[in-house]
């Protein structure tokens, strides 16, 4: 029996708030849990939407967190369809857009990011895509469909994880792709260099082709619809359809309008502490919105991928209820790409490391790269090995030294080097 006297809301649909919502059952928490989306569809996760949905190889169903009878079992009070659009941190209450007015006890904010929009001109034509939300998947999936029936021509600005994974679903359509790139290898940002021209010729073995050192500056159109796209060297590139590939910015506004802090630097997030407890005690935040003092990296850290939902939407929940939470998760995502799969765990944005180290064959596709700074491994991206994942994470959490030449040999268990 829920007891109307506590009330805990989560704005935000997605896998952090659904995972928090659970959470505070597992827990047993008695009080009312209010999940608030402003989108209709109940929560779901979000990597199948540039992975196996939007290739064609799950079916839509497989995407959601539970059933939506789930909720109704498990007493949780859905209210979709409605954004939250104020905080009145006096009285404790959300607002939402048809004015309705939710009281809270306590609050999450698990509001997530959204895509960062291209700005030039022709970004109004129709078939200029981004890809964020279920409804975007929806629509893009019977586009590519189309298009590698008719040899049709996509144009993806950006050479992220996103772009590349939909680079490679419209590729197993069918679609022409061309990749528009400002940096000289794809995942230049997230990656560095090291592993640029590994995934260049990836994607160009599948018949992708990539511009590099350029940006989209105008999208042209004919009777409303996308037909070329223009770079700021000059070049023109036919297209159909264009995806906007450029990073996600986390969607602070409701938090920045209420006066809870947000982190430094632009697209830095909500700023939380170890236990996801924002500058208001009664109210936290978790998933791509959160900026984190990791307890683990020592630095503050907003990560963008499902499995920082899946673990800080819990280890909120748990601090809301008042146990002792110090969020330390090494930081981990994955991505397919045609039969290639990828798990990377860490954190060494370029400049933090000494070296690159390979372990294994990448002709071959097997491999094991470790990003190095003082022969500790900062970070590890495995490559069709999936046996190591969770040494490479024990490895970066005790800052192990390690023998580089005994990490780069395949016929030294790597366990071994944990001493």
């Amino acid at each position: 029996m829920v007891d109307a006297h506590r009330t805990f809301v989560i704005v935000g649909g997605g896998l952090a708030g659904a995972k928090a919502a659970e959470t505070l059952r597992a827990e047993g928490f008695s009080g009312r849990v209010i999940l608030i989306g402003d989108e209709r569809d109940h929560p779901y996760e979000r990597p199948p939407l540039s992975k196996g949905y939007l290739a064609g190889t799950d079916e839509r169903d497989s995407v959601f967190i539970h059933e939506r009878a789930w909720y109704a079992s498990a007493d949780i009070e859905l209210h979709l369809g409605q954004p939250a659009v104020q905080i009145d941190r006096t009285d404790r209450c959300v607002r939402l857009g048809d004015g309705t007015r939710v009281h809270y006890d306590t609050l999450l904010l698990a509001t997530g990011a959204e895509p960062r929009r291209l700005d030039v001109p022709g970004t109004s034509l129709a078939g200029v895509h981004h890809l964020r939300r279920l409804a975007h998947a929806d629509r893009l999936r019977g586009v590519l469909a189309a298009r590698g029936r008719e040899n049709g021509h996509l144009v993806i600005a950006g050479a992220g994880w996103i772009g590349l994974e939909v680079a490679a679903a419209a590729r197993a359509y069918g679609a022409e792709v061309t990749v528009v790139e400002p940096e000289t290898t794809p995942l230049h940002q997230v990656l560095g260099p090291e592993l640029g021209a590994f995934f260049t010729d990836l994607h160009q073995e599948r018949g992708v082709r990539f511009h590099f050192g350029a940006r989209l500056t105008k999208i042209t159109g004919h009777a409303g619809m996308v037909q070329s796209v223009l770079t700021d060297d000059g070049d023109e590139h036919p297209a159909h359809d264009v995806l906007a590939a450029i990073g996600a910015a986390p969607r602070t506004g409701l938090a920045e309008s209420a006066g809870i802090a947000l982190a430094d630097g632009r697209g830095s997030g909500v700023a939380v502490d170890s236990a996801l407890r924002t500058s208001d005690p009664r109210i936290f935040a978790a998933g791509d919105v959160a900026a984190v003092q990791h307890a683990l990296l020592g630095t503050r850290l907003r990560v963008e991928h499902w499995a920082n939902a899946l673990h800080t939407g819990p280890a909120a929940a748990r601090a809301m209820l008042g146990q002792e939470v110090a969020y330390d998760r090494v930081p981990y995502f994955f991505s397919d790409q045609y039969d290639v799969g990828f798990e990377y765990s860490g954190w060494a944005p370029p400049g933090s490391y000494d070296e690159v180290l390979i372990r294994g064959d990448l002709n071959k596709r097997e491999f094991l790269a470790c990003w190095l700074r003082d022969n500790r491994v900062l970070a590890g991206l495995n490559c069709n090995i999936w046996d190591v994942t969770e040494t490479v994470r024990e490895l970066i959490r005790t800052g192990t030294v390690v023998d580089p030449r005994a990490l780069a040999d395949p016929q030294v268990p790597l366990d071994r080097l944990l001493g």
